[in-house]
């Protein structure tokens, strides 16, 4: 008799091998899992950037300039847009007129918080659900900001959350250090991600 396939298993067969590996990885990653119940879990990134809540803000809503093509559906993180208003799509075109909505906008307040709903990822084949906040917080009279990350998750796994948790915040903390060096530099790539991969 053949063996059952997970609906999670499937999900990572549709993941890039390079996202895969960062996933196995994400033990190297800053650990921020806040908390773990029977019912969903909750991931946490803080950041310091040198930069305005304004243009944190600004770069945050293009993906296509800081998220990792590794961790992408196309294959390159220039195929994302998103339309920052209430009820806007994180989406993704894919080759052949596909797409991917990664997320829906549901609260978006320039320079102060974006608030998203959905699943990420391979977590989008499962029952899960999600919400993703991004708080600024002004500091240094402006010229700074505290930008932290809230992604609270919930809803059927097969075979329960495992090391999901562990796994999604591995994945996270590479793109929140993305984000904050590219609007500090003006790259995304940093050198601990290349040693994670």
């Amino acid at each position: 008799m053949p063996k059952r396939t997970t609906s999670m298993t499937r999900a990572m067969n549709l993941l890039p091998i390079s996202a895969i590996a960062v996933l196995a990885l994400s033990g190297a990653a800053q650990a921020a899992v806040q908390d773990v119940q029977a019912n969903g879990f909750s991931i946490e990134e803080d950041l310091h950037i040198e930069a305005s809540p304004d243009k944190v803000y600004e770069t945050l809503i293009q993906p296509k300039l800081w998220w990792s093509s590794a961790h992408t559906f196309s294959g390159d993180a220039k195929n994302m847009t998103m339309d920052a208003r209430a009820g806007g799509c994180w989406c993704e075109t894919l080759p052949g007129g596909g797409g991917v909505l990664h997320m829906t906008v549901v609260n978006a307040q320039p320079g102060k918080r974006l608030v998203l709903h959905g699943a990420l990822g391979p977590f989008q084949t499962t029952g899960m659900d999600g919400a993703m906040n991004f708080i600024l917080e002004t500091k240094d009279k402006g010229k700074t900001t505290e930008l932290t990350l809230v992604y609270n998750l919930g809803g059927y796994v097969s075979g329960g959350y495992g090391a999901l948790p562990q796994s999604a915040d591995g994945v996270l903390n590479i793109q929140t250090k993305r984000l904050k060096k590219f609007i500090e530099t003006g790259t995304p790539d940093y050198e601990a991600e290349n040693t994670e991969k």
